[in-house]
């Protein structure tokens, strides 16, 4: 692809972008907010376990004689084995507002769990609510802990509980959980994508088929668009008929005002020469020489009108094989004398894009100069030129002309040689009429040693 068609605005990628972009913010945001969830639910599952430490704490801890908390015997093992990850401790407030350790778990051995900076004033404001926080551990390892401050029968002063445990299994279940998220809603993404370029491509293809239609219609494969369209596209295609209808309506018009014009205006010169041919002396001779200009630029721009006129028409194919054949066997009768053999190839699946009587005005001037001036052998070669041009050489292995002869022939009524017969308008009239096709002429030298007549026409599908 082009860089040019790249920024040209295109439909289906102005739908694909906008439907991918709603839907990959759609994925992203449903990611994020379900690993949110699950990071949510993890840490409640988790402190769910740490506020029933402490409720066993609360429930099990006791006050002996002389005002001491003891701790309860907790059957959990990991809190009996040091630096296990699970941790407990029982303190209480003092005077300054810091906590003083009463009794901890054999976990924590010679260690204490780290308590933010006034939690003990949080705590007695609003006493039974546990309080939730991070922490490092006696190993540095990442801590989820729960305080909640209590009163125990027999003991004046509240008693802080502690417990915390070790979060990293569950960071890395949440892990886990966002990495097979990631790639979920990335697979999912992925589809979706895929799924709406289909979608487009799916619910554009009418348009696209509409598209190659006219181009058919354009290339002279087809006359009009006859597919049947969804409701959306149908008055479209109507509309391009009736659009063509009218052009092919105008085209008719004006190539019937051309052979008015072209009858209007021949039948006086044919008249003024036919009478100046009956009257001698100089008089007759300057109408006869004017007259005779006259009717060669009536004919010269009579001719670019109705090619003009052509082109503009739709539908008009001619077969390029089917026209070298008939030329051939034409061009050898009228130059038997001469001995001339005319080669010619060219594919019969091949089309000129215009009328018969151009191509054959085309290919006919092209390969009687050939014939004219070669010393035996004419040679044609006709081959496709992409999708929508072809390409049309007739050599011949004559004397050729100079670069600058190639000039020269190709100004209207040049004569590079005045003993040999015409008006010394077949080269200029081929060149008007390819350029009236948007065509394209080349003169050149010959592999055969004489001119090599190069064109390029507009050629019609199959």
């Amino acid at each position: 692809m082009k860089l040019e068609d790249l920024r040209r605005p295109s439909l289906v990628r102005r739908l694909v972008i906008l439907a991918a972009g709603w839907s990959l913010a759609v994925l992203l945001v449903s990611a994020i907010v379900f690993a949110l969830l699950f990071q949510q639910a993890a840490l409640r599952r988790f402190d769910q376990g740490l506020s029933e430490l402490i409720d066993n704490l609360v429930a099990g801890a006791t006050v002996n004689e002389k005002g001491q908390v003891l701790a309860p015997a907790l059957t959990d093992l990991r809190a009996l084995r040091a630096y296990s990850g699970k941790y407990w401790q029982l303190a209480e407030p003092t005077a300054d507002g810091r906590i003083h350790i009463l009794v901890r778990s054999r976990s924590l051995w010679d260690s204490e769990l780290k308590t933010p900076v006034g939690v003990a004033a949080e705590l007695a404001a609003d006493p039974g609510k546990p309080v939730s926080y991070e922490t490092k551990g006696p190993l540095d390892e990442p801590l989820r802990a729960m305080i909640s401050q209590a009163k125990l029968p027999g003991r004046e002063a509240p008693v802080i509980f502690m417990a915390a445990e070790d979060r990293s299994p569950v960071d890395r279940d949440i892990r886990s959980f966002i990495a097979a998220t990631a790639v979920v809603f990335l697979l999912l993404g992925v589809g979706l994508m895929a799924a709406v370029v289909i979608q487009v491509r799916v619910g554009l293809n009418p348009l696209f088929a509409l598209r190659r239609e006219i181009a058919r219609v354009r290339r002279g494969s087809a006359e009009r668009v006859v597919g049947a369209y969804p409701s959306e596209l149908t008055p479209l295609a109507d509309e391009l008929n009736a659009l063509m209808a009218h052009n092919q309506e105008v085209v008719e018009r004006q190539r019937t005002h051309v052979g008015n014009l072209a009858h209007a205006l021949k039948t006086p010169l044919s008249v003024m020469l036919t009478e100046a041919g009956q009257q001698g002396g100089p008089l007759s001779d300057v109408v006869t020489r004017q007259a005779e200009a006259m009717r060669m630029q009536v004919d010269h721009h009579l001719r670019r009108a109705r090619a003009a006129a052509r082109t503009q028409g739709s539908g008009e194919r001619t077969s390029v094989a089917e026209v070298l054949d008939e030329l051939s066997r034409t061009l050898e009768r009228i130059f038997q004398d001469k001995g001339v053999s005319i080669d010619w190839d060219a594919a019969d699946d091949l089309y000129f894009q215009g009328e018969r009587q151009d191509l054959l005005e085309l290919a006919g001037n092209a390969m009687e100069n050939g014939c004219k001036w070669c010393r035996g052998r004419v040679r044609v070669r006709a081959d496709e030129l992409g999708a929508e041009r072809l390409r049309l050489v007739i050599e011949d292995d004559g004397p050729g002309l100079t670069p600058e002869g190639r000039e020269a022939a190709l100004r209207r009524g040049a004569r590079l040689d005045e003993s040999a017969p015409g008006s010394g308008l077949g080269l200029n009239i081929i060149d008007e009429l390819a350029r009236a096709y948007g065509g394209v002429l080349k003169l050149g030298e010959s592999r055969m040693g004489g001119l090599s007549v190069d064109l390029e026409l507009p050629r019609a599908g199959t």
